[in-house]
């Protein structure tokens, strides 16, 4: 079973400490594992930080510098050069668990899936607020729909990539300085039959930097995902319906804000969900996503 472990990279030191996590990890009998990196700054910023990291690793790491501050550009670039059986996906602000592949593996054998996901789970430091920390709302997790998953996320996944149906697939490049390249990918190769599951045992870790701690980053990270999920209704009658229940959702959910004012965790938990329904709306009548990623 060969894995090629996608990373991409912007302008974060902490590519290196990544690398060495991967480097760490246990490697299932069989399993023969290569590192891509691809960085995405206008300059190489991360050549130094990779090359330091193949320096104390046993895995082979292959560096590629494809400027454009577009992580879709830099997601494709990976995968233009993926060659493996499957391929890992991981972000570059992750550290992860010693077994975190052996179990993206076992659970992948355990059902057959095409793709499985697993957690990224958030690390608070001693600034974090209480609200924060009881709420864990930074942490992300796949969730089923009806029972069924239907789309993952690109923190931590393996996908089934050699002699596929959706080898020749991209991420959207029109996604890739607003966010939500990966919803719309993955939901878009679950159209095309691939299956997926999730592995909760596989496990990878993110610091959360102080700027991601308000009550303000979260709804707008929630009400980008809303935005992102309304990708998924491609007719106009599909988005018509999506957005009705998305606007009964978000009032109800506002509503049920009222009587927790006074409780900032389900304060927040009551907001987050309303303006991710919020968001749905606003994607169904195609309110175009704010550039975050390249600044």
């Amino acid at each position: 079973m060969k894995i090629d472990v996608c990373i991409c990279t912007y302008r974060r030191a902490h590519i290196r400490d990544t690398l060495l996590s991967v480097g760490a990890a246990t490697i299932p009998d069989g399993a023969a594992v290569n590192i891509i990196v691809i960085d995405n700054d206008v300059t190489p910023s991360a050549s130094e930080r990779v090359a330091e990291a193949a320096k104390a690793i046993q895995l082979p790491i292959s560096y590629h510098h494809v400027a454009g501050a577009n992580i879709s550009i830099a997601r494709n670039a990976a995968l233009d050069r993926a060659s493996a059986d499957w391929i890992a996906f991981l972000d570059d602000d992750e550290v992860v668990d010693p077994d975190w592949l052996t179990n993206l593996i076992a659970r992948q054998v355990e059902t057959g899936a095409d793709g499985v996901f697993g957690p990224s789970y958030a690390n608070y430091g001693k600034d974090a607020p209480a609200w924060v920390r009881e709420g864990d709302f930074h942490s992300q997790f796949a969730a089923p729909r009806d029972g069924i998953v239907q789309t993952g996320h690109t923190c931590n996944g393996l996908l089934r990539w050699r002699a596929t149906p959706w080898q020749s697939q991209r991420f959207d490049i029109t996604r890739g300085k607003s966010g939500g390249e990966d919803t719309e990918f993955f939901f878009r190769l679950w159209r095309m039959g691939a299956v997926y599951a999730i592995a909760t045992d596989a496990i990878v870790r993110e610091d959360v930097p102080p700027a991601r701690l308000s009550l303000h980053w979260l709804l707008s990270r929630r009400f980008r995902m809303g935005q992102s999920y309304a990708a998924s209704a491609q007719s106009p009658m599909r988005r018509a319906q999506l957005f009705s229940l998305a606007a009964v959702k978000s009032a109800y959910c506002y509503l049920r804000t009222v009587p927790n004012l006074r409780n900032p965790v389900k304060k927040a938990f009551w907001m987050m969900r309303a303006t991710m329904h919020a968001g749905v709306c606003a994607g169904c009548l195609g309110v175009r996503q704010p550039e975050l990623y390249g600044g």
